[in-house]
Parts: C-alpha cells; sequence; structure tokens
C-alpha cells in the first residue's frame, strides 16, 4: 500500500476502468454507478437495484458485432444484456 492510499482510502489501489472497457472473463468489482447526463439518475437508480452495486463482482461474458453492440454481463449470480451506455456508467477495478 502506498502511502496516497492513506491519504484516500476509498480509492482503488488497481487503476478503475468502464465496464464496457473490461476485457472478457475478467472478473472485476464495482467501484461506483454513475448517473447518465439526460435522465437525472433513472438509470443510475435502475442499475443499482439490478445488483450493480459498489463491492459486487462482475465480470463481461460476451461482446456483440465486435465490441459495438450489447454485452453480456454477469453480478453476483445474474447475467444481463446491457447497451454500451448502460455499461460506460459502471466504474470496475479488475481483480
Amino acid at each position: 500500500m502506498s502511502p496516497a492510499d492513506h491519504l484516500h482510502p476509498g480509492r482503488p489501489t488497481r487503476p478503475a476502468v468502464t465496464l464496457d472497457q473490461l476485457p472478457l472473463r475478467t472478473v472485476a468489482t464495482i467501484h461506483a454507478v454513475h448517473c447518465a447526463r439526460h435522465d437525472g439518475g433513472a438509470l443510475r437508480r435502475r442499475l443499482m437495484e439490478l445488483g450493480f452495486v459498489p463491492g459486487e463482482r462482475v465480470q463481461v461474458l460476451r461482446r456483440v458485432f465486435a465490441g459495438r453492440g450489447p454485452l453480456a454481463v454477469r453480478v453476483g449470480t445474474s447475467t444481463f444484456a446491457m447497451r454500451r451506455l448502460e455499461s460506460s456508467l459502471i466504474e470496475v477495478v479488475p481483480a
């Protein structure tokens, strides 16, 4: 642990990426779920209701259309199809 980690205890020690950038089959931990610019937080609330909450494990199982289409994502024991917009709001730290 570096000295900077003691100053920012909630900060991940590994670099965070968004879920849409996570390599296939890499297990990660959700660090934060951000709001979409246009919806006043409704999409963030919906994602959190589905189980995309900080501390939960997540994994991208599949990308459709060479990475330009939806993602198949596992969170906990559930699997979801997600648009890139939704997955770009979820900040994760690879395990």
